[in-house]
C-alpha cells in the first residue's frame, strides 16, 4: 500500500514538469571497464617499481589505486543515481553523483600533499632509478591512462564524471612526468628531474581539483545554478501581466542541468492565476529553461 500510494506521488500529469529524476546518459560499463583498467594497471606498475627500486613507479601505482577507488565511488554513485524517487528520497539520487565528486575531490587533495611531500623529499635525497625501466613502463601506463580519459569523456554532463576524468588525467600527466623523467635519468643520470616533475603536475592536477570541489559543493549545497542569474530573474518575474510582487523565491538543481523554482507571487486577482502562472511558466521556460516550477498565488498583506 505505502509503495502505491508512493507511486502515486511521484506521477507526472498534465501541466507538471517532466523532469528526469536522475541522469543515465553514461553507461556504466565504460566506468567498469574503466576500474579494471586502473586497477590492473596500477597493480603492474607496484611491481615493477619495486622490482626496478622506483619510488616514482610505486608513488604513481598508488596514485592510480587512488584513482581506482575513485572511478568505483563514480560507478557506485552512477548506480544510486538511477534509482527512482521513493517514499524516503521524494527527490530521487540524483545528488549521488555530486556527493561522489566531492569525496573524490578531497581524496585527490591529499594525494597532491602526498605527492608534493614525497617530491620535496626526494629533492633533498635523490633515489637512485632504472631509468629504462621507468620509461617502458611509463608507456604502458600511458597507453592505459589515454584509453580511460577518452572513454569518460564521453560523458562531460556528470560533475562525478568529470571528478574521476580529473584523476585519470592526473594519472596521465604523472605518466608523461615519470616518461620524461625516465628519459632523462637514462641518458644523463640526473635523478632531480623526477622530483621537480612530480610538483608541476600537483600543480596542474590541483586547479582541476579545486574546480571540480567548488562545482560539487555548491551544487550540495543547492546553489542558484551558475548560468542563471537570481535576482534578474526575479525582476523578469515582477514585470509578468497579473504578477504585484515576488518573495520567498528559491531557485536550485534538483540534479545536474535540471533547475528547479519555487516561491511566492502575489496577485491582482485570484481568479486569473491560471492565465498568470502560464504566462510565467513561458517567460521561465524561455529565458532561464526552468520546467520544474512550484508557485504559490497570494493576494497582497
Amino acid at each position: 500500500m505505502g509503495h502505491t500510494h508512493s507511486s502515486h506521488l511521484h506521477a507526472h500529469k498534465a501541466g507538471d514538469a517532466q523532469h528526469l529524476h536522475t541522469r543515465s546518459e553514461f553507461s556504466q560499463r565504460v566506468l567498469v571497464w574503466a576500474v579494471i583498467l586502473t586497477f590492473s594497471f596500477a597493480t603492474i606498475e607496484a611491481a615493477a617499481g619495486w622490482w626496478a627500486q622506483s619510488l616514482a613507479l610505486i608513488s604513481d601505482a598508488g596514485h592510480m589505486v587512488t584513482d581506482s577507488a575513485a572511478l568505483a565511488l563514480a560507478l557506485l554513485a552512477q548506480y544510486i543515481a538511477r534509482r527512482p524517487p521513493s517514499a524516503q528520497h521524494s527527490f530521487g539520487y540524483g545528488r549521488a553523483e555530486s556527493l561522489a565528486a566531492f569525496v573524490n575531490g578531497l581524496a585527490m587533495l591529499a594525494l597532491v600533499a602526498w605527492i608534493a611531500f614525497e617530491a620535496f623529499s626526494r629533492i633533498r635525497e635523490p633515489h637512485q632509478v632504472q631509468g629504462m625501466t621507468v620509461t617502458v613502463v611509463a608507456v604502458i601506463g600511458l597507453i592505459i591512462n589515454l584509453i580511460v580519459a577518452w572513454l569518460l569523456s564521453k560523458d562531460q554532463k556528470s560533475v562525478n564524471t568529470r571528478a574521476a576524468l580529473v584523476h585519470v588525467m592526473g594519472d596521465l600527466l604523472g605518466s608523461i612526468a615519470a616518461l620524461i623523467a625516465g628519459l632523462v635519468i637514462s641518458y644523463t643520470g640526473w635523478m632531480m628531474i623526477d622530483p621537480i616533475l612530480s610538483i608541476f603536475v600537483c600543480v596542474l592536477v590541483l586547479r582541476s581539483t579545486v574546480d571540480v570541489l567548488r562545482e560539487s559543493y555548491h551544487f550540495l549545497m543547492q546553489g542558484v545554478p551558475e548560468y542563471i542569474n537570481y535576482v534578474q530573474l526575479g525582476e523578469d518575474l515582477s514585470t509578468v501581466i497579473g504578477v504585484l510582487a515576488v518573495h520567498d523565491l528559491h531557485v536550485w538543481e534538483m540534479s545536474p542541468g535540471e533547475p528547479a523554482l519555487m516561491g511566492h507571487v502575489e496577485v491582482e486577482n485570484l481568479q486569473d492565476w491560471p492565465q498568470t502562472l502560464t504566462r510565467i511558466r513561458h517567460l521561465l521556460h524561455e529565458r532561464y529553461r526552468i520546467e520544474h516550477i512550484t508557485l504559490q498565488a497570494e493576494m497582497p498583506s
